[in-house]
C-alpha cells in the first residue's frame, strides 16, 4: 500500500502535467512570454554572449515552471479532497498532505514559487538592466535566495526544533544556532538549479533524478508522505521534460527552478541527509561551484577565466559539444550520483 501511495501521486501528476500543457503552451506564446533580450550587456565575454545572443533564447517561454507546480498543485487538492469527500481506506491511505511531514516543503515550494513567477514576470516585461544584465541579475538572484533560506531556516530552528544534521556513518552534530547559516548555505549551494536551465532539457533530466532519488530515500525512512510529494515533484517534472526536450516548446524559469531549488534543500534536511545532497544532487553542486570558482577568479586574479564560459555546462558547449551531447551526458552523471546517494543512505 505505501509503494501505491508513492506511484500513484508520480503517475498522476505526470498524466496532469501533460494534459494541461496545451493549454498553458497557448498562452504562452499568444502574450510573448519570453525574454526581449538577452543579458549581453554586462563586462561578459565574447564567448558568453555568443551562447546567449540567440533568437532561440529570445523567443522561447521561460515560465514553463508554471506547469510543474499547477500539476503538483492538481494532484494535491485532487487527492485531499478525495479523502475528505470520500473517506475510505484506499483514499485516506492515499493522501499525502500532511502537517507533520508535507505541510512545510509545500509551503516552501509554493511561496518560492510565487517569488520565481514575479521574477519570470519582470525578465519578461524587459524591466531595466535587471532584464538585460548577467551580473546585475546574478547578484538579486543570489540576494533572494538568502533571504528565502533565512525565512525556512528560521522556521526550521524555531517552529521545528532543528539544530543538529546527520553525519553519515557517526551519528549527528550538533549546530545551535549555525544551523541557520548552514541552511541558507545549502540552499545556495544547491542554487545551480537557477542557471542550469539553459540548455533544451538539461534542468529538467537532472532534477527529476534528483527528486526521485530523495523518493526512494524518503521511503527507506518510513516518512511515506515526503516520499509521495517528491515523486509527486519528478511526475511534474518529467512531464515538462516531455515538451523541453530539444527543440524546447519552453525553459523551466525561476518560478520552477527557484521553487525546486528550495525544497530540494527543505526535503534534504527533513530526511536527514543534507551532508548527501552534494552527492544526490552532484550536476547541481559542482555547476554552482563553477559559477563561484569564475567569479573569483575573474575579480581577484587579474580578470583570469577558468572557464571559457560559466556555468560548467555552457563551457562544454564553447569548447565544442554539441548542445544534445552536454544533455545526454548531464542525465548520466545525474543517474549515477542519484543511484550512488540512495545507496550510501541504505548502508549508514
Amino acid at each position: 500500500m505505501d509503494i501505491l501511495k508513492i506511484i500513484f501521486p508520480t503517475v498522476l501528476t505526470f498524466f496532469i502535467g501533460i494534459a494541461i500543457t496545451p493549454f498553458f503552451t497557448r498562452y504562452f506564446y499568444r502574450y510573448k512570454m519570453w525574454k526581449k533580450s538577452a543579458r549581453i550587456e554586462a563586462g561578459t565575454s565574447a564567448a558568453f554572449n555568443d551562447i546567449h545572443n540567440t533568437e532561440h533564447e529570445t523567443s522561447t517561454p521561460r515560465i514553463g515552471g508554471v506547469i510543474i507546480w499547477a500539476s503538483v498543485l492538481f494532484t494535491v487538492c485532487v487527492i485531499y479532497l478525495l479523502s475528505l469527500a470520500s473517506p475510505s481506506d484506499l483514499t485516506v491511505k492515499l493522501n499525502f498532505f500532511s502537517r507533520s511531514q508535507t505541510l512545510v516543503p509545500l509551503g516552501a515550494f509554493f511561496f518560492a514559487a510565487f517569488v520565481g513567477f514575479v521574477d519570470d514576470m519582470l525578465q519578461i516585461s524587459g524591466w531595466g538592466a535587471y532584464a538585460r544584465d548577467a551580473l546585475v541579475y546574478r547578484k538579486v538572484k543570489i540576494i533572494l535566495v538568502v533571504l528565502i533560506g533565512l525565512v525556512i531556516s528560521l522556521w526550521f530552528y524555531y517552529k521545528l526544533g532543528f539544530s543538529s544534521i546527520h553525519i553519515p556513518f557517526n551519528g549527528s552534530l550538533e549546530l545551535g544556532i549555525v544551523f541557520i547559516p548552514f541552511f541558507i548555505l545549502v540552499m545556495l549551494s544547491t542554487f545551480s538549479t537557477s542557471v542550469i536551465d539553459g540548455l533544451d532539457g538539461l534542468a529538467g533530466g537532472v532534477l527529476a533524478s534528483v527528486f526521485s532519488a530523495f523518493a526512494v530515500i524518503a521511503f527507506v525512512n518510513n516518512q511515506i508522505d515526503i516520499s509521495a510529494l517528491s515523486g509527486a515533484f519528478a511526475g511534474g517534472i518529467l512531464a515538462f521534460l516531455w515538451f523541453n526536450v530539444p527543440p524546447a516548446r519552453f525553459y523551466m524559469g525561476e518560478t520552477g527552478i527557484l521553487a525546486l531549488t528550495v525544497v530540494l534543500a527543505v526535503i534534504a534536511f527533513l530526511t536527514d541527509t543534507v551532508l548527501l545532497l552534494p552527492i544526490i544532487a552532484f550536476p547541481l553542486v559542482v555547476t554552482s561551484l563553477s559559477v563561484i570558482v569564475q567569479i573569483v577568479s575573474y575579480k581577484f586574479f587579474n580578470k583570469h577565466r577558468v572557464f571559457k564560459v560559466a556555468p560548467l555546462h555552457h563551457h562544454f558547449q564553447a569548447i565544442g559539444w554539441p548542445r544534445e551531447k552536454v544533455v545526454m551526458r548531464y542525465w548520466i552523471v545525474s543517474v549515477i550520483s542519484a543511484i550512488t546517494g540512495v545507496i550510501l543512505v541504505l548502508i549508514s
